[in-house]
């Protein structure tokens, strides 16, 4: 484990927030998965909730915290042991996206700003792959990093009230995927017609922190047929595995 200098913090009376230094990047992100594996083979029975974002985690027990110092030194303990970590199994998850106009609100607006043709926005945001960071603010909502520079993009001045379930958007260096109808200030450049999130399943969100994710472009006749097989239950995504 690498050694950040992080900071502890009580958090309301049943919380500790640990805050790495405020930089998004993989080893951090790596850094704080391998903590909260720690926590989850860690002998400590009171712990009720684990949170993750891009550089902190929120550490939540049953009861209010008697002593919030024995707390701390009890989490630093953990964080510095050199107790064998577990190899965690991730995956890189394929994501289907139409990027045709009817979706796509935002794109021409990029493309004239950036001087960027739609078709090369498409081209770039397809080919990478990213990371999942952590999940907020919606249930379901994926924060991915790894967004190439050349499609960089503000956030609205003024977020629209209504966005789509499977709106495909960029954010600053973001981007994302809206996993249901909400208001939002992100650029939307496509949709996605899977689910990212379903009460009725065990996990209800398929990815992970520290999962990857890659879109592929499809036709609106696809993005169709999809949804058809997504309604039905039958729809399978396409994922590999990757060892940690």
């Amino acid at each position: 484990m690498s050694n950040f200098k992080l900071t502890y913090k009580q958090f309301g009376e049943r919380s500790i927030l640990v805050e790495w230094p405020s930089k998004i990047d993989e080893k951090t992100l790596k850094d704080i998965i391998l903590f909260k594996e720690k926590f989850e083979n860690s002998t400590l029975k009171e712990l009720i909730e684990v949170k993750l974002a891009y550089n902190s985690m929120l550490v939540s027990y049953h009861t209010a915290i008697d002593n919030i110092y024995d707390k701390i030194l009890e989490l630093k303990s953990i964080y510095s042991s050199k107790n064998k970590v577990i190899n965690s199994i991730y995956k890189l998850w394929k994501i289907p996206v139409c990027y045709d106009a009817k979706f796509a609100l935002d794109l021409g607006d990029i493309s004239i700003k950036k001087g960027i043709s739609k078709q090369d926005i498409i081209a770039i945001h397809s080919k990478a792959i990213y990371t999942v960071f952590f999940i907020g603010f919606l249930p379901g909502f994926l924060y991915l990093g790894g967004l190439n520079e050349a499609i960089n993009f503000p956030r609205k001045p003024t977020p629209r009230m209504q966005i789509e379930k499977g709106a495909v958007a960029i954010a600053g260096n973001q981007t994302g995927v809206y996993p249901c109808k909400s208001p939002g200030g992100w650029n939307i450049i496509g949709n996605s017609p899977i689910n990212f999130f379903d009460i009725a399943k065990n996990p209800p969100c398929f990815a992970k922190p520290g999962d990857k994710i890659q879109f592929y472009p499809i036709t609106k006749k696809k993005h169709s047929d999809i949804t058809t097989l997504v309604d039905a239950g039958v729809f399978q995504l396409e994922s590999e595995v990757i060892r940690g």
